[in-house]
């Protein structure tokens, strides 16, 4: 897709997202409403996960066969046994027109040092920072139009090359952008 089909994409998706938000403004508008911060601006959530033992995340960034290269002291030993992150939303904005429209981050650390069928350990050591950043709109009938970026930072000593098991730092954890559409279902968008 070339950069010009991509605004034209972009510039329909948000002159759509913008007829809806304001027939629904007009419709339904909250009285008393502070025009900064209004209650329940920020939201979110925080989890801490432990992968078990011959069960760690693969981060695609070192060959599952690592330990060909150096056995239990494998330089390239990018398996996680512990994820932490989260999601937070902000909707500082309560006045007309920008009610429905939030930011958002969406960070995961991954921590470890594990070679496959090799070497398992509670290793904490930093590898990874995956993280999502981006603006949605908030639609009628619970659907949102989200703007994401993506990018993962690697940390310590994942900044450079680990070696001949290492597969580099671009793989399907790169950087990269997207817009999507999304729809809340079943009473999910009754918490919001």
């Amino acid at each position: 897709m070339n950069l010009r089909s991509l605004v034209v994409l972009l510039s329909l998706c948000f002159i759509s997202a913008g007829t809806s938000l304001c027939q629904e403004i007009i419709q339904s508008e909250a009285k008393g409403s502070p025009q900064f911060f209004p209650k329940g601006w920020i939201r979110g959530f925080t989890e801490f996960s432990v992968a078990p033992p011959h069960n760690e995340p693969d981060l695609n960034r070192c060959l599952p066969s690592s330990g060909q290269f150096g056995g239990v002291g494998a330089q390239c030993s990018a398996f996680a046994r512990f994820v932490g992150g989260g999601y937070i939303e902000f909707q500082p904005l309560g006045a007309r027109g920008f009610r429905r429209m939030f930011l958002f981050a969406d960070p995961r650390f991954f921590l470890g040092s594990n070679v496959p069928q090799l070497h398992y350990s509670f290793s904490a050591a930093p590898m990874a920072l995956d993280r999502s950043l981006g603006v949605g709109v908030a639609l009628p009938k619970n659907f949102e139009i989200r703007l994401t970026q993506h990018r993962v930072e690697w940390m310590g000593r994942y900044q450079k090359n680990l070696g001949a098991a290492d597969l580099g730092k671009n793989g399907p954890l790169g950087s990269y952008a997207t817009v999507s559409a999304r729809w809340y279902f079943g009473g999910y968008s009754d918490r919001r």
